[in-house]
């Protein structure tokens, strides 16, 4: 909207604001979040509230790690389009941040602090979680960062404690590899099924697949058809075997395959008993016993004959095997007792020091016990039998006060256990059913009711969004006052600036003009300085210079004569403008004049309104 500028002009007021106890406190408050927050240029009292409060959401939104392209470390107390430029920025980046609360540019620039609180509490939480996640992932990385050049003790020591772990690994892998105990011999008969050679091959390594004879009641073949040599095929597939019987013909195929084999390293594959004592490096008499009857058993098995002992490998590794799962399970024993015990002696200190504690409170107490009798002493006997009696009325209460506790607690188990057998009762006559329908039937139909009205209001609550979003979309009264304003203002420096340029120019012009005119001049008396001594030679080239000079002067005259009429010709325009600007300064009198009453008049009716609906209520 342009307006006219005249001389009664007046320069653009400040924004409106509104200078209530709301307001103000609401002010306080955002001021104290962005303080505790961080942003402690809110304690600058030379700014204004709109640049604390600009300032401090600008300074969450970077925190927040978006840009909003704005410096205000250098643009206090701006005009009034930079202003706008900023808070049309805030507002464009809030909905990126998904805000859920909604924020208008005029509602920064007018100082709505009701209406910013929300958005600058929200900002304020936003930037604080930010920092916290970019704290962690800092430190992380700074520890990360320390850790490439620089170690602690505690790191040293795990690298010692890892190359030594390491190295002991890999020394059990290599003493506990896969060793093959048995080769098959290059006579031997040639195995034909795939099975056959799966055992052979599992025997070389002197390990035994299926039943055998200690540890066949134990174990169980998942599959139980067992692949038996041919002179025994027939016996299988004519009836069904039993346990033992299945354990022979393992135990004859197993001779039938072993027979095909020799021993490659027999002492390689032997475990002494002292290797075993080392291995466990415990003293427990429990382990010491299981060497020593590992080492009988060891003595028995070297005693027998070869085929024999080639026979029993696999119960001898089996054996073995057996008694170190033993040893293993006594060492975690071991390990608990031990924790156990560590525990009960930490127990034991904790027992200790709540003693002493109570020792200390107990002398406590017989001091001010001591100090109260003293005190007692020196009271009124009368006052010490009435406080007596009061203290032991009040000890009967709080007794009385547990027994009615447990009488309830022990009534209301007695009638919850009434009503559970009421219930079975009624279940096994079958009483329950009708009432649990029709209880579920009207149950449906209200939650059938509910659901429709949930709907409705559901639909209901849509349609009043809908409208109060269109009721928000139309700007109020004291909006549009405000954008007028704002207008008006940024119209007055467009004038400003508009004016200045336009004397510029004119200043240009006229400077330009006076140069050609003074050039002129210049190249007229330099031509009449040139010609002067030779026209004066003779008499007709005199004549003939003067009449020239007379030529030269009527001109100057004519020119002379037009730029007097142009400026007469200019001084009318002029006053007509003047008259003109008058004209419009009046009917701007007027206008101004008839905005404030109508201003005025529809004040009076809305108080007229107001009334009229405050009777009819």
């Amino acid at each position: 909207m342009v307006v006219p500028r005249g001389q009664e002009y007046q320069a653009p007021q400040e924004v409106e604001t509104r200078e209530d106890e709301e307001q103000n406190i609401k002010l306080t408050e955002i001021l104290e979040l962005l303080v505790a927050a961080g942003y402690f240029r809110a304690r600058i009292k030379g700014l204004s509230p709109f640049d604390k409060v600009v300032g401090g959401m600008t300074w969450c939104i970077t925190t927040c790690s978006f840009d909003i392209d704005v410096d205000l470390l250098f643009q206090e107390n701006s005009t009034i389009g930079q202003k706008i430029a900023l808070t049309e920025k805030i507002v464009s980046v809030l909905p990126k941040m998904k805000c859920p609360h909604r924020l208008e540019p005029h509602q920064i620039q007018g100082l709505d602090f009701i209406h910013i609180f929300p958005v600058v509490q929200w900002l304020v939480k936003r930037a604080i979680e930010t920092r916290e996640e970019m704290g962690d992932y800092i430190r992380s990385y700074s520890i990360s960062q320390f850790q490439k050049t620089h170690r602690l003790p505690e790191d040293d020591e795990f690298m010692q404690r890892k190359d030594k772990a390491i190295k002991m690994i890999t020394d059990i892998f290599e003493v506990y590899k896969p060793q093959r105990k048995y080769k098959r011999q290059k006579g031997a008969e040639e195995l034909l099924d795939e099975e056959s050679k799966v055992h052979a091959t599992l025997l070389e390594y002197g390990r035994r697949y299926g039943f055998s004879r200690q540890a066949g009641k134990t174990e169980q073949a998942e599959d139980k058809k067992i692949a038996l040599p041919p002179g025994l095929a027939a016996a299988g597939k004519a009836e069904p075997c039993d346990e033992d019987d299945l354990q022979a013909a393992e135990e004859l195929r197993i001779k039938t395959l072993m027979t095909g084999m020799a021993a490659m390293a027999t002492e390689e594959g032997k475990l002494t008993a002292s290797t075993v004592g080392q291995i466990v490096g415990l003293q427990s008499d429990e382990i010491k016993q299981i060497v020593s009857e590992y080492a009988e058993k060891q003595s028995e098995l070297s005693a027998e004959e070869r085929p024999e002992r080639l026979g029993a490998a696999q119960q001898h590794r089996r054996k073995v095997a057996s008694l170190n799962k033993q040893i293993l399970q006594k060492t975690k024993l071991l390990e608990e007792l031990q924790a156990k015990c560590a525990d009960l002696q930490a127990k034991c200190t904790e027992a200790k020091k709540t003693l002493t504690e109570v020792k200390s409170s107990s002398e406590k107490l017989d001091k001010e016990l001591a100090a109260l009798e003293t005190i007692e002493s020196q009271a009124d006997s009368s006052i010490l039998q009435s406080l007596r009696a009061l203290v032991a009325m009040n000890e009967n209460l709080k007794s009385q006060e547990q027994e009615f506790k447990a009488h309830c607690r022990e009534e209301m188990e007695r009638l919850q256990q009434d009503i559970e057998n009421l219930k079975a009762e009624a279940v096994e006559n079958g009483d329950e059913q009708e009432p649990n329908k029709i209880i579920e039937q009207q149950y449906k139909t209200e939650k059938d009711k509910l659901q429709k009205i949930r709907l409705l209001l559901a639909r209901r609550n849509r349609e009043i969004a809908i409208l109060q979003r269109k009721i928000d979309e139309v700007p109020s009264r004291a909006e549009l006052t405000q954008y007028q304003k704002r207008f008006i203002e940024l119209y007055s420096q467009v004038s400003a600036t508009h004016k200045e340029t336009k004397q510029f120019f004119t200043l240009y012009n006229t400077l330009d003009d006076k140069k050609v005119y003074l050039e002129k001049e210049v190249n007229l008396l330099n031509s009449i300085h040139d010609n002067f001594h030779q026209a004066m030679a003779s008499s007709g080239s005199r004549e003939q210079f003067l009449r020239q000079m007379e030529q030269i002067v009527e001109g100057i005259k004519q020119n002379r004569m037009k730029m007097e009429k142009k400026k007469q010709e200019n001084k009318m325009r002029r006053d007509q403008l003047n008259d003109e600007y008058l004209e419009l300064l009046e009917k701007q009198r007027l206008y101004f004049k008839t905005v404030k009453e109508f201003k005025e008049e529809c004040r009076k009716n809305e108080m007229l309104l107001s009334k009229l609906k405050a009777s009819s209520s």
